[in-house]
This record gives structure tokens, sequence and C-alpha cells, in this order.
């Protein structure tokens, strides 16, 4: 998997589609629906960014600044894991892909995962921009915060799958919007 995504005006990667602003519009919609507002901020005090719905839960996605090697691996393993989810658990391959500040993209992640060594135009673990995978209805997806460094798995497909699978390996921050202490790691007290 490559860990980097492009957008230099190119074609796009196979399983990607533009949404149009009719369905970017739509998109944005839904998800205010779903998290209320986007409340961007740098500052812990402005996190978390959204309402965290239920079910769902939040993984610390924070490694050792020196760790460039770990960072690389978790980055991969997050979004292999979250893809073999998207995969084995729904039956529509269809995806909606919201990417703060840029456009928003239609997915096939069936077409992503069996498409040899393809990019992530937008990966699921935040690389510097707040971004959402999300069913074409927002029941079930992700939602990326890059500066928090997190990752929110909601609905509750995903969280009997995604969740249970990252959570042997991730710290805990939040369950359903409740801070853990201690970053205890879910379904493990």
């Amino acid at each position: 998997m490559m860990r980097r995504t492009m957008d230099f005006g190119g074609p796009l990667p196979a399983g990607w589609e533009f949404l149009t602003t009719d369905e970017s519009t739509s998109a944005w919609t839904l998800f205010e629906k779903r998290f209320g507002e986007l409340r961007p901020g740098l500052r812990p005090a402005d996190w978390p960014a959204v309402i965290e719905p239920e079910p769902s839960v939040t993984f610390d996605l924070t490694v050792p600044r020196e760790s460039a090697a770990a960072w690389a691996a978790q980055f991969d393993a997050v979004n292999a894991e979250a893809l073999r989810c998207f995969v084995s658990q729904f039956d529509d391959p269809g995806w909606i892909v919201l990417d703060w500040q840029h456009p928003g993209y239609r997915f096939d992640a069936v077409t992503h995962a069996t498409t040899f060594d393809t990019e992530w135009r937008v990966p699921i673990h935040p690389n510097g921009d707040y971004n959402t995978f999300a069913r074409p209805d927002f029941s079930e997806g992700t939602f990326g915060h890059p500066w928090e460094q997190t990752l929110c798995v909601f609905g509750p497909r995903l969280v009997a799958t995604l969740g249970r699978t990252l959570a042997t390996w991730l710290p805990t921050k939040r369950v359903n919007g409740i801070e853990q202490v201690d970053s205890e790691h879910w379904g493990q007290r």
C-alpha cells in the first residue's frame, strides 16, 4: 500500500469518483445530521470536532514523534483493516468520502481492494485533514481527526468488526462520545 495521497490533477485511482456539487451538498447535510456541525480546531479544548454518535468508539492514533516507521506501519494497518471490514461486512461496495475543504468522492471499496498497489486519494487514517468514510446514509463509517490524532468508528456493524480489531492494539479514547479513563481498552474493563 502507498502511504501518500496525491491530487495533482491526474486521473482518479480505480474505485474513486468525484461527487457532483449537489451530491457533495447532500453528503455534508447528512454529515451534519449525524455529527452536528464540524468544529475544526487545533487546540485540545476544541476537541472532539464532532458529536460522536452511538454506537461509536474513538481510537487514539498518536505514536512517538521520533518513530516514523511506527507511524507508517500504523497508517497502513488502519487503512488495510478498515478496507477489509468495508468489503467483508457490506454487500454494496459504495461509500461516501468527505475530505474537509477538498472534493468529496464516491468510493467503491471492492474495486479499490482488488486493484494492485492503488493509491488512497483520501486515506481512512487521517493525514492532515478531517475525513469521513460513510455508507451513503451515514449509518456506518469512520471520522478521522488529524490534530487530535483520532479515528472514530461508528455504526453497529463497524463498531462490532473494525472497532473490535482496532481495540486489540490501539488505545480507546472515547466510547459513544464519553472519554475513557487512562485510555482504557474498549471491552476490557
